[in-house]
């Protein structure tokens, strides 16, 4: 315990705040130049968002053999009414040379194909991604939508394929470092500026959460491009939001607690000792089950679900680390004014004593298994709500919350041309089996393939491609793959592999159901023993995990409803589920550690149930303000016109919200009186049975 005290008396120490602040400036100095190269080093190739075992993926990887394996195909569409003219045809015959010359298509470009019904053009134009990724594409398709929308303005172009949804959702994603960034910021300060009341405090918890972001993004990018690490643009702007969120969680706990000691140490560098030391174990605790809960992650099977679990544990880290070290050293440099107007006065009165939630707390302490009953009804009735989330996968048009040219292409495509026209069905297998792959595959026409191509033999490996009869982001598409991969598969010494785009989204389902159902209970013995060795008790633990499950399914349950009904998605992200449960596990037990390690801490003087009366009054106002603060910046997820995010941050958003409201301040501190000392079992603590202390407040102040 001495030792604990001297590192925590580091930070705030005469002269070793000095010290802190020096080792940050440095630390800035090196890591700042690199933060913003960070998005230089970004993966977003294909095979780097794709579960690394599938079938899709092995195919992305070979398929270079055949064609550029860096290139993605995208389809232009002119479409008229009354019909294509001869000057419709020789206007897109000549768009196809103009396209040829625009950087990064590979040419020569095959000349269009009339559709069927003769009221729509087809031109097929490979872009080379190389190793820039989406960099690459967005400016190649802007110059084709460019080309090929001058001009006669009765024929109407769309530039669509598996190269316009990319440029577009790269578009969506565009400025996503910005837009996250300043709109988090913009909420942080608001809502500081609430908390604290004082035209300068919000500052140094701003100025240390922004600060551990540059750093945490120069030491990602050196572990990018020196170690492997693998970050995309996913990846990154979750990062923004983790780091800041957490860090500035963190940050109020620590002045909530330095503004109580400094009423009590005349000495402000002993009054931020004694918080670090009071504080710090719950700040501690809190960073470790996010940080290892986000490494978890790193069994996934979706490789981009597994490179998100380092970077945002980096993220969580560093902001642990600058809210223990450089917050404290700038409190104690700057001293009580920064508090100013409302400075804490060394012996003036503790206002939670008396307040909003001391009130609350003495509400629930006259029926608290009432109380807590109610209230677990009432999460699991919104629990309810999750019989309708369909988290299958998002549809092309279904991804993006506004209409892109890449989804009005498609329904050209889909009018016009056999649906699965642009994102074929390939077929990678060893050369010796090619004919019998084609013809097994021949077998399907009809069946949900049709023009099977024959075998091109090269390398010692076979490539073959059909085309989908229906739409292939369907159900029926996905049933055709599974049908596809059965044939090959019976073939002898094919060793054939099944891809295309349709093969990945279901390959991606079935990667990310599996990635639930390993992750999220992998999650909860982690928190769960994270729990039992800060509180140093069994049934505690238990108990908490319990209500942050409840509130993550009721969370679930709104959003499911709020999707269906508000917002008018047609269903959810694959990785929903599991993004939210990590989010909502890791970051909504934060509360409660902030609030039970209170409890704990009180009950071995006051017993249980005066322990949760005084944790909750001295932790209410800090929790409240620290959930608002958190909820609102993963709500900023919601000003991206990609539907996977906006839910992740509606779901995010409002379980937090439940956790602070709901959950924390009253399901657990009901629970926690009802159990009273059995709450601590096996400990010494739950063979205590003190009654509610009648210590008087003044006494309690100046202890």
């Amino acid at each position: 315990m001495n030792q604990a005290r001297r590192l925590a008396a580091l930070p705030a120490g005469r002269r070793t705040k000095w010290v802190v602040l020096a080792l940050w400036v440095v630390a800035l100095v090196a890591l700042g130049p690199l933060a913003g190269k960070l998005t230089s080093a970004e993966n977003n190739q294909t095979s780097s968002w794709l579960p690394g075992s599938a079938e899709s993926t092995k195919v992305v990887n070979l398929e270079g053999r055949f064609v550029s394996s860096t290139s993605t195909p995208t389809i232009v569409v002119y479409t008229r009414d009354s019909g294509i003219t001869p000057a419709d045809v020789q206007k897109a015959t000549a768009d196809t040379t103009a396209f040829a010359r625009i950087a990064h298509v590979l040419g020569p470009v095959q000349p269009p194909r009339t559709s069927a019904d003769g009221k729509a053009l087809q031109t097929t134009v490979m872009i080379d991604l190389s190793k820039d990724g989406w960099n690459n594409l967005g400016p190649a398709v802007d110059s084709m939508r460019t080309v090929a929308t001058t001009g006669d303005p009765g024929l109407t172009a769309h530039v669509g394929g598996p190269g316009g949804y990319g440029a577009d959702q790269s578009k969506a994603f565009a400025g996503i470092d910005g837009t996250l960034l300043y709109s988090t910021l913009g909420v942080v300060i608001v809502l500081l500026l609430l908390t604290y009341r004082s035209p300068t405090l919000w500052l140094l918890p701003l100025l240390s959460s922004g600060l551990a972001l540059t750093a945490a993004q120069g030491v990602i990018y050196l572990l990018a491009k020196d170690a492997g690490l693998t970050v995309n643009g996913q990846s990154q702007g979750i990062l923004t939001v983790l780091v800041i969120g957490a860090g500035t969680d963190y940050a109020l706990l620590l002045v909530a607690r330095y503004r109580e000691e400094l009423r009590r140490h005349e000495d402000r560098h002993e009054a931020m000792a004694e918080a670090l030391h009071r504080a710090g174990p719950a700040i501690l605790a809190s960073a470790a089950t996010v940080a290892v809960s986000m490494l978890c992650l790193m069994v996934a099977e979706m490789n981009s679900t597994s490179g998100l679990g380092p970077v945002c544990a980096i993220g969580v880290g560093v902001a642990l680390l600058a809210m223990i070290t450089l917050l404290p050293a700038l409190l104690v440099i700057c001293g009580r004014w920064v508090f100013w107007p409302v400075r804490p006065a060394f012996g003036s009165a503790e206002p939670t004593e008396t307040g909003v939630w001391a009130r609350i707390g003495t509400g629930i302490s006259h029926r608290p298994r009432i109380v807590w009953v109610g209230t677990a009804l009432a999460l699991g009735a919104l629990a309810l709500g999750m019989l309708g989330l369909k988290a299958d996968g998002l549809s092309t048009a279904g991804s993006f919350s506004n209409t892109p040219d890449s989804v009005a292409a498609q329904t050209v495509i889909d009018a016009h041309y056999p649906a699965g026209t642009g994102s074929p069905l390939q077929v990678i297998a060893n050369a010796s089996a090619g004919d019998q792959v084609s013809a097994a595959l021949s077998r399907l026409d009809g069946h949900g393939l049709t023009g099977v191509t024959p075998p091109v033999s090269r390398n010692g490996l076979s490539y073959v491609t059909a085309t989908l009869t229906n739409a292939p982001d369907t159900k029926a598409a996905e049933n055709t793959v599974d049908a596809a991969r059965a044939a090959v598969h019976a073939v002898p010494g094919a060793n054939a592999y099944v891809g295309g785009d349709t093969a990945v989204r279901l390959d991606v389902q079935r990667a990310s159901n599996h990635d639930n159902q390993v992750i999220i209970p992998l999650v909860l013995v982690v928190v769960l023993v994270i729990l039992g060795l800060l509180l140093r008790a069994v049934v505690a633990p238990i108990v908490l995990i319990l209500t942050v499950v409840l509130s993550f399914a009721a969370a679930l349950g709104i959003s499911s409803l709020a999707f269906t009904h508000l917002f008018g998605f047609e269903g959810e992200d694959n990785a929903f589920p599991l993004f939210v449960f990590v989010f909502l596990v890791a970051l909504g037990i934060d509360y409660n550690i902030f609030l039970m390690t209170r409890v704990r801490e009180e009950s071995d003087r006051r017993g249980t149930r005066g322990g949760a009366l005084a944790g909750l009054a001295a932790t209410g106002g800090v929790i409240t303000s620290a959930g608002l603060i958190l909820a609102s910046t993963f709500g900023v997820l919601g000003t991206l016109p990609i539907v996977g995010f906006a839910e992740i941050g509606f779901a995010v958003c409002v379980g937090v919200l439940l956790d602070t409201f709901v959950v924390r301040s009253i399901l657990v501190t009901a629970l926690a009186m009802d159990l009273e000392h059995r709450l601590w079992w096996p400990s010494a603590l739950s063979r205590k049975r003190q009654p509610l202390s009648a210590e008087p407040r003044e006494q309690v102040a100046a202890r």
